[in-house]
């Protein structure tokens, strides 16, 4: 029988998300001085007022309120209009230095065991709905934000009327094999500038969602995706009929209140634990990176169509506790071995240490700022000023993991 899955996204412009920017915006700063710092800053904002907490110990001399303003002008709010003005809002710098009780338990004398910064378990997921291993329902609502963000930013004239707060959310209809075959809904709601009558608002906008935003983000889909919109699909625009108020004059904005966006829409698992503005010492972080690699390189490699693995952790001790894995009856190796099997295998030939993972994924370096928006997973890994950037999103281990199994 056929059955239906929702997720959503959201913009750089929502204060959650400008929380969860500003608060990797800080950490890079840190980073970039200091590659050892100890950084777990948390941010709020509201009306006129962003507040800046948490715990650093580090070397670096880091401009937190010039980082902050910054975040926030990029992002689009510099008009007292907008209710949120980079240039005007207060900025309250509560950050202090790290427990030694914490530090004690992450810094060794041999770096490679170093302990991990927290306890706690961490998932990664992976399967087949779309060629970056996502799910589809969160990859389309990413990209449509994503189009709808560079439309306002090109400052073009397409959609003068964009403000920089938005959601987008997709429902799937999947068959009785977990195959995607139709788009079912899709909400979007943006904010936007007052003009003309309510009625005309949401007219015009809706008109350009349909003739111009959806248009490109199927011109950008593989085949088998784009046929997904080829049926009668219900579009929610705006459906409380206008979106004026938004962003941390509508709704206050705290960092790590949107981890399902981060991470899977839902799908798979969430340890619970979120990621922006804390250092790799966090294995919320660092472990969530690594679950991830492993289920994208498993499914990558043919092991199965679907993977869930959970690596969980004790503070202060290097190696993990304990690796599990689920395909999810997906499994392609033969019926004998085990999910359980797969996840010894895996602990056997991956060094999952805080450390390893670091060194792995270059998370010492100034590259967090990007991830804080249109999600953590499923982004397409590069390189800029000599930086790795998503390393953890790169397939470099499906050979190693062919090998490991037997595949051809």
């Amino acid at each position: 029988m056929n059955y239906l899955f929702t997720s959503e996204s959201v913009s750089e412009g929502h204060p959650d998300k400008l929380s969860d920017r500003i608060s990797d915006a800080i950490l890079d700063e840190y980073l970039r001085q200091d590659p050892e710092a100890k950084v777990a800053c948390e941010t709020f904002c509201t009306s006129d007022l962003v507040v800046v907490g948490g715990e650093i110990l580090s070397t670096a001399k880091v401009d937190v309120e010039g980082t902050v303003r910054r975040v926030i002008r990029d992002t689009g709010y510099t008009s007292d209009e907008l209710g949120f003005n980079a240039d005007s809002c207060r900025i309250k710098n509560v950050l202090q230095r790290q427990s030694p009780d914490i530090n004690r338990g992450v810094v060794r004398q041999n770096p490679e065991e170093q302990g991990a910064g927290d306890q706690g378990m961490m998932f990664g997921y992976a399967c087949r709905d779309t060629e970056e291993y996502m799910p589809l329902a969160l990859s389309l609502s990413h990209k449509l934000l994503k189009i709808l963000s560079d439309i306002r930013h090109d400052g073009n004239g397409e959609m003068p009327y964009l403000r920089p707060d938005a959601k987008a959310q997709f429902t799937i209809e999947y068959d009785g094999n977990h195959k995607p075959v139709r788009i079912h809904t899709i909400v979007l709601s943006t904010q936007h500038d007052e003009f003309g009558t309510e009625e005309e608002m949401h007219t015009r906008i809706e008109k350009d969602i349909r003739s111009i935003v959806l248009p490109k983000l199927v011109s950008c889909l593989p085949d088998s995706t784009a046929a997904l919109f080829a049926g009668n699909f219900r579009l929610l625009v705006n459906p409380t009929g206008k979106f004026v108020i938004g962003g941390p004059a509508g709704d206050t904005g705290l960092t790590g209140r949107k981890i399902i966006v981060d991470t899977y829409g839902g799908r798979g698992a969430h340890g619970g634990g979120a990621f922006s503005g804390k250092d790799p010492s966090k294995v919320d972080r660092s472990g969530a990176y690594a679950a991830r690699y492993l289920a994208k390189n498993l499914v990558a490699a043919g092991v199965a169509d679907e993977c869930l693995v959970q690596i969980a952790y004790a503070i202060g001790v290097a190696a993990p506790v304990s690796i599990f894995i689920d395909t999810y009856g997906t499994s392609h190796l033969p019926a004998e071995v085990s999910d359980g099997e797969i996840a010894e295998k895996i602990r056997e030939n991956f060094d999952l240490r805080p450390a390893a993972i670091t060194e792995r994924f270059g998370l010492k370096s100034p590259i967090f700022e990007p991830t804080a928006t249109y999600g953590h997973m499923g982004r397409t890994p590069y390189i800029k000023g000599g930086l790795q950037f998503f390393g953890w999103e790169k397939t470099d281990s499906v050979e190693k993991i062919k090998k490991i199994f037997g595949i051809n």
